[in-house]
């Protein structure tokens, strides 16, 4: 199954729409590779290895009964840990959060919960929100790891090069997705200001 790590979200999503592999397997899969590489690459802050397969059983049993939510529907990703997740730490990468966990969801974690994602990792961010250095270190590259993976979606961009979820979600104020997704070589998307809600992100 290692051989999709890399494979386009669409191509993901069509494997699971028509039920060749289930969500649970490429959470296993996922969740696997995180735990593997987090080591070298540092990318992870908090696992949410539960959560995952909670929610992939979920999507499963949803599209086998014929309730296909859509393309992100049973796909494992990550968010950047300055989104907050109800229940489990959002750190904004610095050492005097490491433990406060908020008691509400950002927007959007609602709307991909609502897609059927599944959410696997909160991923490392710059103290602050600035560069790739957190509390718990600096976040790498995984096609060079003696090199960080710059700007502050730093954990999103190393993991989602790394084949260690199907896509992540980050912020930008100023180069924050750009700037790892040029050093990861990825493709980031930052959105218009003001498209998506900013609600539960610091």
């Amino acid at each position: 199954l290692e051989d999709v790590a890399f494979w386009p979200v669409r191509h993901l999503a069509e494997l699971l729409r028509t039920r060749k592999v289930t969500s649970l397997e490429l959470t296993e899969m996922y969740l696997g590779r995180l735990h593997r590489y987090n080591a070298t690459l540092n990318n992870v802050v908090t696992f949410l290895d539960d959560v995952g397969r909670a929610q992939a059983k979920q999507a499963d049993a949803e599209i086998a009964a014929g309730k296909y939510r859509g393309p992100l529907h049973g796909i494992p990703w990550g968010a950047k840990d300055i989104i907050s997740v109800k229940g489990y730490p959002t750190t904004w990468g610095t050492a005097s959060f490491k433990t406060r966990a908020l008691d509400y969801d950002a927007s959007v974690i609602e709307m991909l919960r609502d897609a059927g994602a599944v959410l696997i990792a909160k991923l490392g961010t710059g103290e602050l929100a600035s560069g790739d250095n957190w509390f718990g270190g600096q976040t790498m590259n995984p096609w060079d790891p003696a090199v960080g993976s710059s700007g502050s979606s730093a954990g999103p961009s190393s993991a989602t090069a790394a084949g260690c979820v199907a896509f992540g979600v980050g912020t930008e104020t100023s180069g924050s997705i750009l700037s790892p997704s040029a050093r990861c070589g990825l493709t980031g998307l930052r959105p218009t200001f003001g498209r998506i809600s900013r609600y539960g992100v610091m």
